[in-house]
């Protein structure tokens, strides 16, 4: 059973960064095409950006130029740079496969962004 850890999240002001990590068990992270999501209060989880195997990436309209999604499969890690932060980024972050039968949810790493 793969096990997701999403960690990097905190509380920062409109217009800084951030770098989360998801770090994913199990021998076939390398193959798998991966994605990070959030949910914010009151809203569905949605697709922010997404890697295949192959490092073609993918990116919600909303975070086209700000966000950077990267993998390290030699550490079974996936990452997701967030820079240029806005308020309407607030929400919990999790990683996922992209566009696939999902493993099971992790706990989500928080982000908050505000002055």
């Amino acid at each position: 059973q793969v096990q997701l850890v999403e960690s990097g999240g905190g509380l920062v002001q409109p217009g800084g960064s951030l770098r989360l990590s998801c770090a994913a068990s199990g021998s076939a992270f390398s193959i798998v095409a991966m994605g990070w999501y959030r949910q914010a209060p009151g809203k569905q989880r949605e697709l922010v950006a997404g890697i295949t195997r192959g490092y073609i990436t993918n990116y919600a309209d909303s975070v086209q130029g700000r966000f950077t999604i990267s993998r390290d499969n030699a550490k079974n890690t996936l990452y997701l740079q967030m820079n240029s932060l806005k308020p309407e980024d607030t929400a919990v972050y999790y990683c996922n496969k992209f566009r696939s039968t999902f493993y099971p949810w992790g706990q989500g790493t928080q982000v908050t962004v505000s002055s």
